[in-house]
């Protein structure tokens, strides 16, 4: 029967921790989620890598009604991450406010939240750190890291940081780096809250609930949908209720961006999404090399390559010149792109579009 954990573990650093930016951190705990039984050989660990602003609950295995866990379609007894064979690890990433160290973890320095004074981390620092814990753990090698999103780029820093830990590579969604255009919202998403006047005052720091924030969770959910399903889900149709006021209409996306932004300042700090932007946007797989090529070449493991059609933050052919790179360094690397209309979050959503998403990557887990 498959079971289930949520732990926060303060590392057992022997030194302090140097970021890749070359600042300290000196104290560290990772907040985790664990899901079905870890083998007698440990070697059935696979390493779920969340999404910008997920957490580490990626399933719920003990209430099936439950609505926690934001991919618990694909995580599972029976389903296509079956628990019944794997031991699930999904690590709330460094510079999070879910239970990992973040802006909102208390500076042993003085005592005091880090809030805005967090150290900048990147994507590799999340990696160590999650590799830190499995360490930690007793857990040396993973037989798969999978990830969509940010979590796509945390399983492809894997794979380059630590060729010789995993067997497998799965990247959903994302590619070696952020396009322009995908920097360009980000960057009027942090302005947003940059510029919002009670985010600048110091003694308002722990109030999540900032217009600036809100501003930023619409802009970003426009690039997480497609133009497609936009036009057939909301189009020009009016909100039942709404009478235009100012100038707020009653268009049905409009209530419909409000809703979503209203839900997500409740639950996220907005120091973190700053920090977790700029690590996406500052992100390039090729950084250290002189190209996307020469940083494939040290990669040991087998890839899955996974892109949605109407993905516009990471359109398919980001995808395609991974999986092309990876092919030419003679790595074992297989591509499929999804058919599918709703855009950048395709992955995270149970539909019957995604069904061969599903079918895919329970046939490469093997």
């Amino acid at each position: 029967m498959s079971s289930s954990t949520a732990k926060i573990v303060k590392l057992d650093l022997k030194e302090p921790f140097v970021l890749k930016k070359g600042e300290v951190l000196e104290e560290i705990e990772m907040a985790y989620h664990s899901f079905g039984n870890l083998n007698q050989n440990k070697d059935n660990v696979i390493l779920v890598c969340h999404a910008l602003t997920m957490d580490s609950q990626c399933c719920n295995i003990e209430d099936k009604e439950s609505d926690d866990g934001w991919w618990s379609f694909m995580i599972g007894p029976n389903r296509p991450i079956d628990t019944n064979n794997f031991h699930i690890i999904c690590v709330n990433v460094l510079g999070g406010c879910k239970g990992s160290t973040g802006p909102l973890s208390i500076n042993p320095k003085n005592n005091e939240p880090f809030g805005r004074n967090f150290p900048q981390v990147t994507i590799n620092d999340m990696v160590r750190t999650q590799n830190l814990l499995l360490e930690q753990l007793g857990i040396h090698h993973l037989h798969a890291v999978i990830g969509g999103s940010l979590g796509g780029m945390q399983a492809l820093e894997w794979s380059v940081a630590f060729p010789d830990k995993l067997d497998k590579c799965i990247a959903i969604a994302t590619g070696g780096r952020l396009s322009t255009q995908g920097l360009a919202f980000d960057i009027v998403g942090r302005q947003c809250i940059l510029n919002d006047s009670d985010w600048q005052e110091e003694n308002k720091q722990n109030d999540n609930q900032f217009t600036g924030l809100a501003l930023a969770r619409m802009i970003g959910h426009i690039t997480y949908i497609s133009k497609k399903m936009m036009d057939e889900k909301f189009g020009r149709k009016l909100q039942k209720g709404w009478k235009e006021s100012g100038f707020n209409t009653a268009f049905a996306i409009e209530s419909f961006l409000k809703y979503q932004s209203e839900k997500f300042i409740k639950r996220f700090d907005t120091n973190s999404y700053l920090f977790l932007t700029k690590a996406m946007d500052s992100y390039d797989l090729a950084s250290d090399y002189d190209s996307l090529a020469e940083s494939l070449t040290r990669v040991k493991c087998k890839f899955l390559i996974i892109s949605m059609s109407s993905d516009w933050l990471f359109p398919p052919e980001d995808s395609i010149d991974l999986a092309w790179t990876l092919s030419k360094q003679d790595k074992e690397a297989t591509y499929a792109n999804i058919t599918t209309n709703l855009g950048h979050d395709a992955f995270l959503i149970d539909d019957k579009e995604v069904a061969p998403m599903k079918n895919i990557v329970e046939a490469f887990l093997g």
